[in-house]
């Protein structure tokens, strides 16, 4: 039977008890972790957010009637408990933060009780994450989970602190905007009023910062959710959390000496660990060259070597096709894993060919020095050892070579690099390698569309030295984009905005926009830009993939409270679901049913 907490009010969390409160009278309140109960003595562990605290019920010195009724306690009960901290008894448990203490009980109220949870409460649960998350709630009450939200909350409000300490202003932006083509897909809200018409949820609050950047607010900032409605992965979910802001009167230098201190400030102060400034800086051209990727994780080496100078007159057919094709032939050196075993290395093959790879070709150096190689006898010694000496290749390296266009060999190689650092567990979690990658494309070439589209988006500064390229090879052109990458994830990017009409115009026109479209997509922005606008710009993180990161979780599904899974379905609340047809109604809505077509 629950009885009332009348009369009790909380005294302390429960691990907030120390031996400096020996001899105090407390009252705690929370869950049964466990019960152990051994006749004539009861142990009780009772467990909040702060951890747990061992209560200990024995005969002579509690009532029985007392030791019966902690007898019945079962795992999560919801329990008030008054008592006096006492030295523990028995021995010390070090894995507890009260682990030299126990509470020697006066009352004992049962709150609430509780059904048999349908998986332990514990950390590192093994349980299947579709039972946890069908039942989050429970999942919520797991230590491991609750630091990461707390962690989450601590890094939410130091950022708050901060920025506000450096004069920006927090400021709320619309949930429901207009819907625009660019990026990813829109999640669409009905309109009841207008008939036929939807807002968007937002993807950003991109074009709102900086129309407050036009209404003078100087330095803008927001903890925000954003939409977007896209193929999910583990770093990505439907609906998601930004640090955003937006800055006046700067340069990139403006902006990442401010993010480098934000950084080095949460990183500190949440974790102890120091970031050394500045930041390491790389163009966008470099990472890509040496890396194989524009987020490159670098924690280890194994980078990409261009060797296609050195293999262009050889005979081997893959190499001269890609070259002749104006590809290039790169590769990356495994250092001390010429014995791989073949099997081993077929599947590496198979791994490049799930990123566009044709194939792989190998140069396995055994620790006497003979070779094993995929494609040796298309090659002459000289030019093999030209090879082996181009890789750095020593006695047991192995040594795997893509050839191909540029981007599907940056592709293949950028990912085996990680693939293999994973298998051979380089990758520490305790380690943070923080990196600026600068200078990004302005415009990439859409096949689907068969024109540019913008890398980040339409309001992106081109480098003013670059301008000149924008009509007759906007390829070429970079763009004042920055991104903040740590341990090979993209925390969060941001770019110098257009401010000059000009070149906003010539941006839509190589976008492929007409004057038409562009004003009636943006017209409420390029209207704000007719009456002085400063130089602005800005950068947004993600805050799910940094605690992720700083929390060592592989999911960002383990930093947010209530996630979606990876069909952007919630299996708690078994969202999303069908509506009242009256619903529909209103809105002027109907359902469609696609019949699916039966082959013959």
């Amino acid at each position: 039977m629950a009885e009332s907490m009348q009369g009790l009010k909380r005294s302390h969390r429960c691990a907030e008890l120390s031996s400096s409160n020996i001899g105090e009278t407390v009252t705690v309140m929370g869950w049964v972790q466990k019960n152990r109960n051994k006749g004539g003595l009861v142990f009780v562990d009772v467990r909040d957010r702060s951890g747990i605290v061992q209560v200990v019920f024995e005969e002579g010195s509690v009532s029985t009637e007392l030791i019966e009724k902690a007898g019945s306690l079962r795992s999560e009960y919801v329990v008030a408990v008054v008592g006096k901290v006492a030295k523990r008894t028995g021995a010390v448990n070090e894995n507890l933060a009260t682990g030299d203490i126990e509470i020697l009980p006066i009352e004992l109220r049962i709150l609430s009780e509780s059904e048999t949870p349908p998986f332990p409460i514990e950390e590192n649960s093994k349980t299947k994450e579709e039972v946890r998350l069908k039942n989050r709630v429970l999942d919520l009450r797991r230590p491991d989970l609750q630091r990461n939200l707390i962690m989450r909350s601590k890094v939410a409000t130091l950022t708050r602190q901060f920025l506000a300490e450096e004069g920006f202003l927090e400021i709320e932006t619309p949930m429901l905007i207009k819907s625009t083509p660019e990026g990813a897909r829109d999640y669409l809200v009905p309109s009841r009023v207008h008939p036929g018409s939807f807002y968007a949820l937002p993807q950003s609050p991109q074009i709102f910062k900086q129309l407050l950047m036009c209404a003078g607010y100087d330095r803008y900032f927001q903890i925000v959710k954003c939409f977007r409605d896209e193929d999910l992965r583990a770093d990505r979910q439907p609906e998601f959390t930004q640090i955003d802001m937006e800055l006046s009167f700067v340069d990139v230098d403006d902006v990442i000496d401010v993010n480098e201190r934000l950084l080095a400030k949460v990183f500190k102060e949440i974790l102890g660990v120091e970031v050394s400034l500045p930041i390491q800086r790389m163009t966008w051209q470099e990472a890509m060259d040496r890396f194989g990727s524009d987020k490159p994780d670098i924690r280890f080496g194994m980078e990409l070597t261009d060797v296609s100078e050195v293999v262009k007159d050889c005979q081997f057919v893959v190499f001269k096709n890609a070259l002749e094709q104006g590809g290039s032939v790169r590769g990356i050196n495994a250092k001390g894993q010429g014995t791989m075993p073949r099997k081993k290395i077929d599947k590496l093959v198979d791994f490049a060919k799930g990123y566009g790879a044709k194939g792989l070709a190998y140069v396995a150096i055994q620790e006497d020095g003979t070779i094993k190689s995929s494609f040796a006898k298309f090659m002459s010694e000289e030019e093999m050892t030209a090879l082996v000496n181009a890789m750095g290749g020593e006695n047991g390296d192995l040594l795997l070579f893509a050839a191909d266009c540029n981007k599907v060999v940056w592709d293949v190689l950028g990912n085996l690099r990680l693939e293999i650092a994973r298998q051979l567990e380089m990758l520490d979690k305790n380690e943070y390698k923080f990196l600026w990658v600068t200078e990004f494309p302005l415009l990439e070439w859409n096949e689907e569309a068969g024109r540019y589209t913008a890398m980040h988006h339409p309001f992106t500064m081109p480098m003013e030295e670059d301008l000149h390229l924008i009509d007759t090879n906007p390829g070429k052109v970079r763009a004042k984009a920055y991104d903040i990458v740590l341990n090979g994830t993209e925390l969060g990017g941001g770019s110098v905005r257009i401010f000059n009409q000009e070149i906003q115009n010539k941006m839509f026109e190589v976008l492929g926009f007409t004057k038409e479209q562009a004003e009636e997509q943006f017209g409420f922005l390029l209207n704000a830009f007719k009456y002085g606008v400063p130089p602005h710009a800005g950068l947004a993180y993600g805050l799910d993939r940094l605690i992720m990161l700083m929390a060592k979780q592989d999911s960002i599904r383990d930093v947010i409270a209530f996630p979606k899974v990876k069909d952007a379905s919630d299996l708690m609340t078994e969202a999303p679901a069908g509506v009242d047809q009256k619903q529909l109604d209103e809105l002027g809505l109907a359902i469609v049913i696609k019949e699916e077509k039966v082959e013959e």
